[in-house]
């Protein structure tokens, strides 16, 4: 059985990667849209960038993320004189952090739909006098609902597991920032914390494998749902 104290890091490891993917999906639906229909200048430099978190040790990106976001980096600077916010070493942070790890696996995720989607019917569209906004809520959208609700989900899974960027920014704050992974990090370095790293270790499992059978389940209900189910 947990105690309070685990409860509170499972708790926020589910607020912090629910938020991660709220914060994430809009830009990672814009990036995947231009890097899909895109032909611009620096295409390949952005595709680069959007997938960078995927190839960099986490630790590096909350190193990056600490430098522009923290009390005396350029942005971090910013929000804290502008808007009275600060993001280093608090919950708040913890999920922008875990955004920017799981970024591209959305990013990934809806490119393929778009990709996947009959370029017929956005001409269609076109024809009928329908602009590019209209297109892309009324066509384009709904085709790649399955894909967005999959990235978003997978996501939102990676995030319950993310620790080196979360460390590094956030730091291992019990209540604020002790996420479920710091906090089974902090019970291997207990004595007499075996115990407790494995009960914690277990419902990480436990959410994990339940996060990537409901992304398969939902993209498969809504792809059943708007006529594109897989054959």
């Amino acid at each position: 059985m947990l105690t309070p104290e685990e409860w509170g890091a499972v708790r926020l490891s589910l607020s912090v990667a629910l938020r991660s993917v709220a914060f994430g999906l809009p830009p990672a639906v814009l990036a995947a849209w231009l890097l899909a229909r895109g032909r611009f200048p620096g295409r390949a430099l952005l595709d680069a960038l959007v997938h960078l978190p995927l190839v960099m040790p986490p630790v590096v990106v909350g190193w990056l993320l600490l430098v522009t976001f923290g009390v005396r980096g350029p942005a971090g600077a910013l929000l804290n004189e502008w808007f009275g916010v600060r993001l280093v070493f608090t919950t708040a942070g913890a999920s922008l952090a875990t955004a920017v790890m799981s970024f591209p696996l959305i990013v990934r995720a809806v490119r393929l739909s778009l990709d996947a989607v009959d370029p017929g019917l956005e001409a269609a569209a076109r024809s009928l006098g329908a602009g590019p906004i209209d297109r892309f809520v009324t066509v384009t959208l709904p085709l790649i609902a399955p894909g967005i609700l999959s990235g978003a989900i997978t996501a939102f899974a990676a995030g319950l597991g993310e620790f080196g960027a979360v460390i590094t920014f956030a730091s291992n704050i019990p209540g604020e920032t002790q996420t479920l992974p710091l906090a089974i990090y902090s019970a291997t370095q207990t004595p007499g914390g075996e115990a407790t790293a494995a009960k914690l270790a277990a419902v990480s499992l436990v959410l994990a494998v339940a996060g990537l059978l409901l992304a398969d389940l939902a993209g498969r209900r809504l792809a059943t749902l708007i006529g594109r189910a897989p054959r």
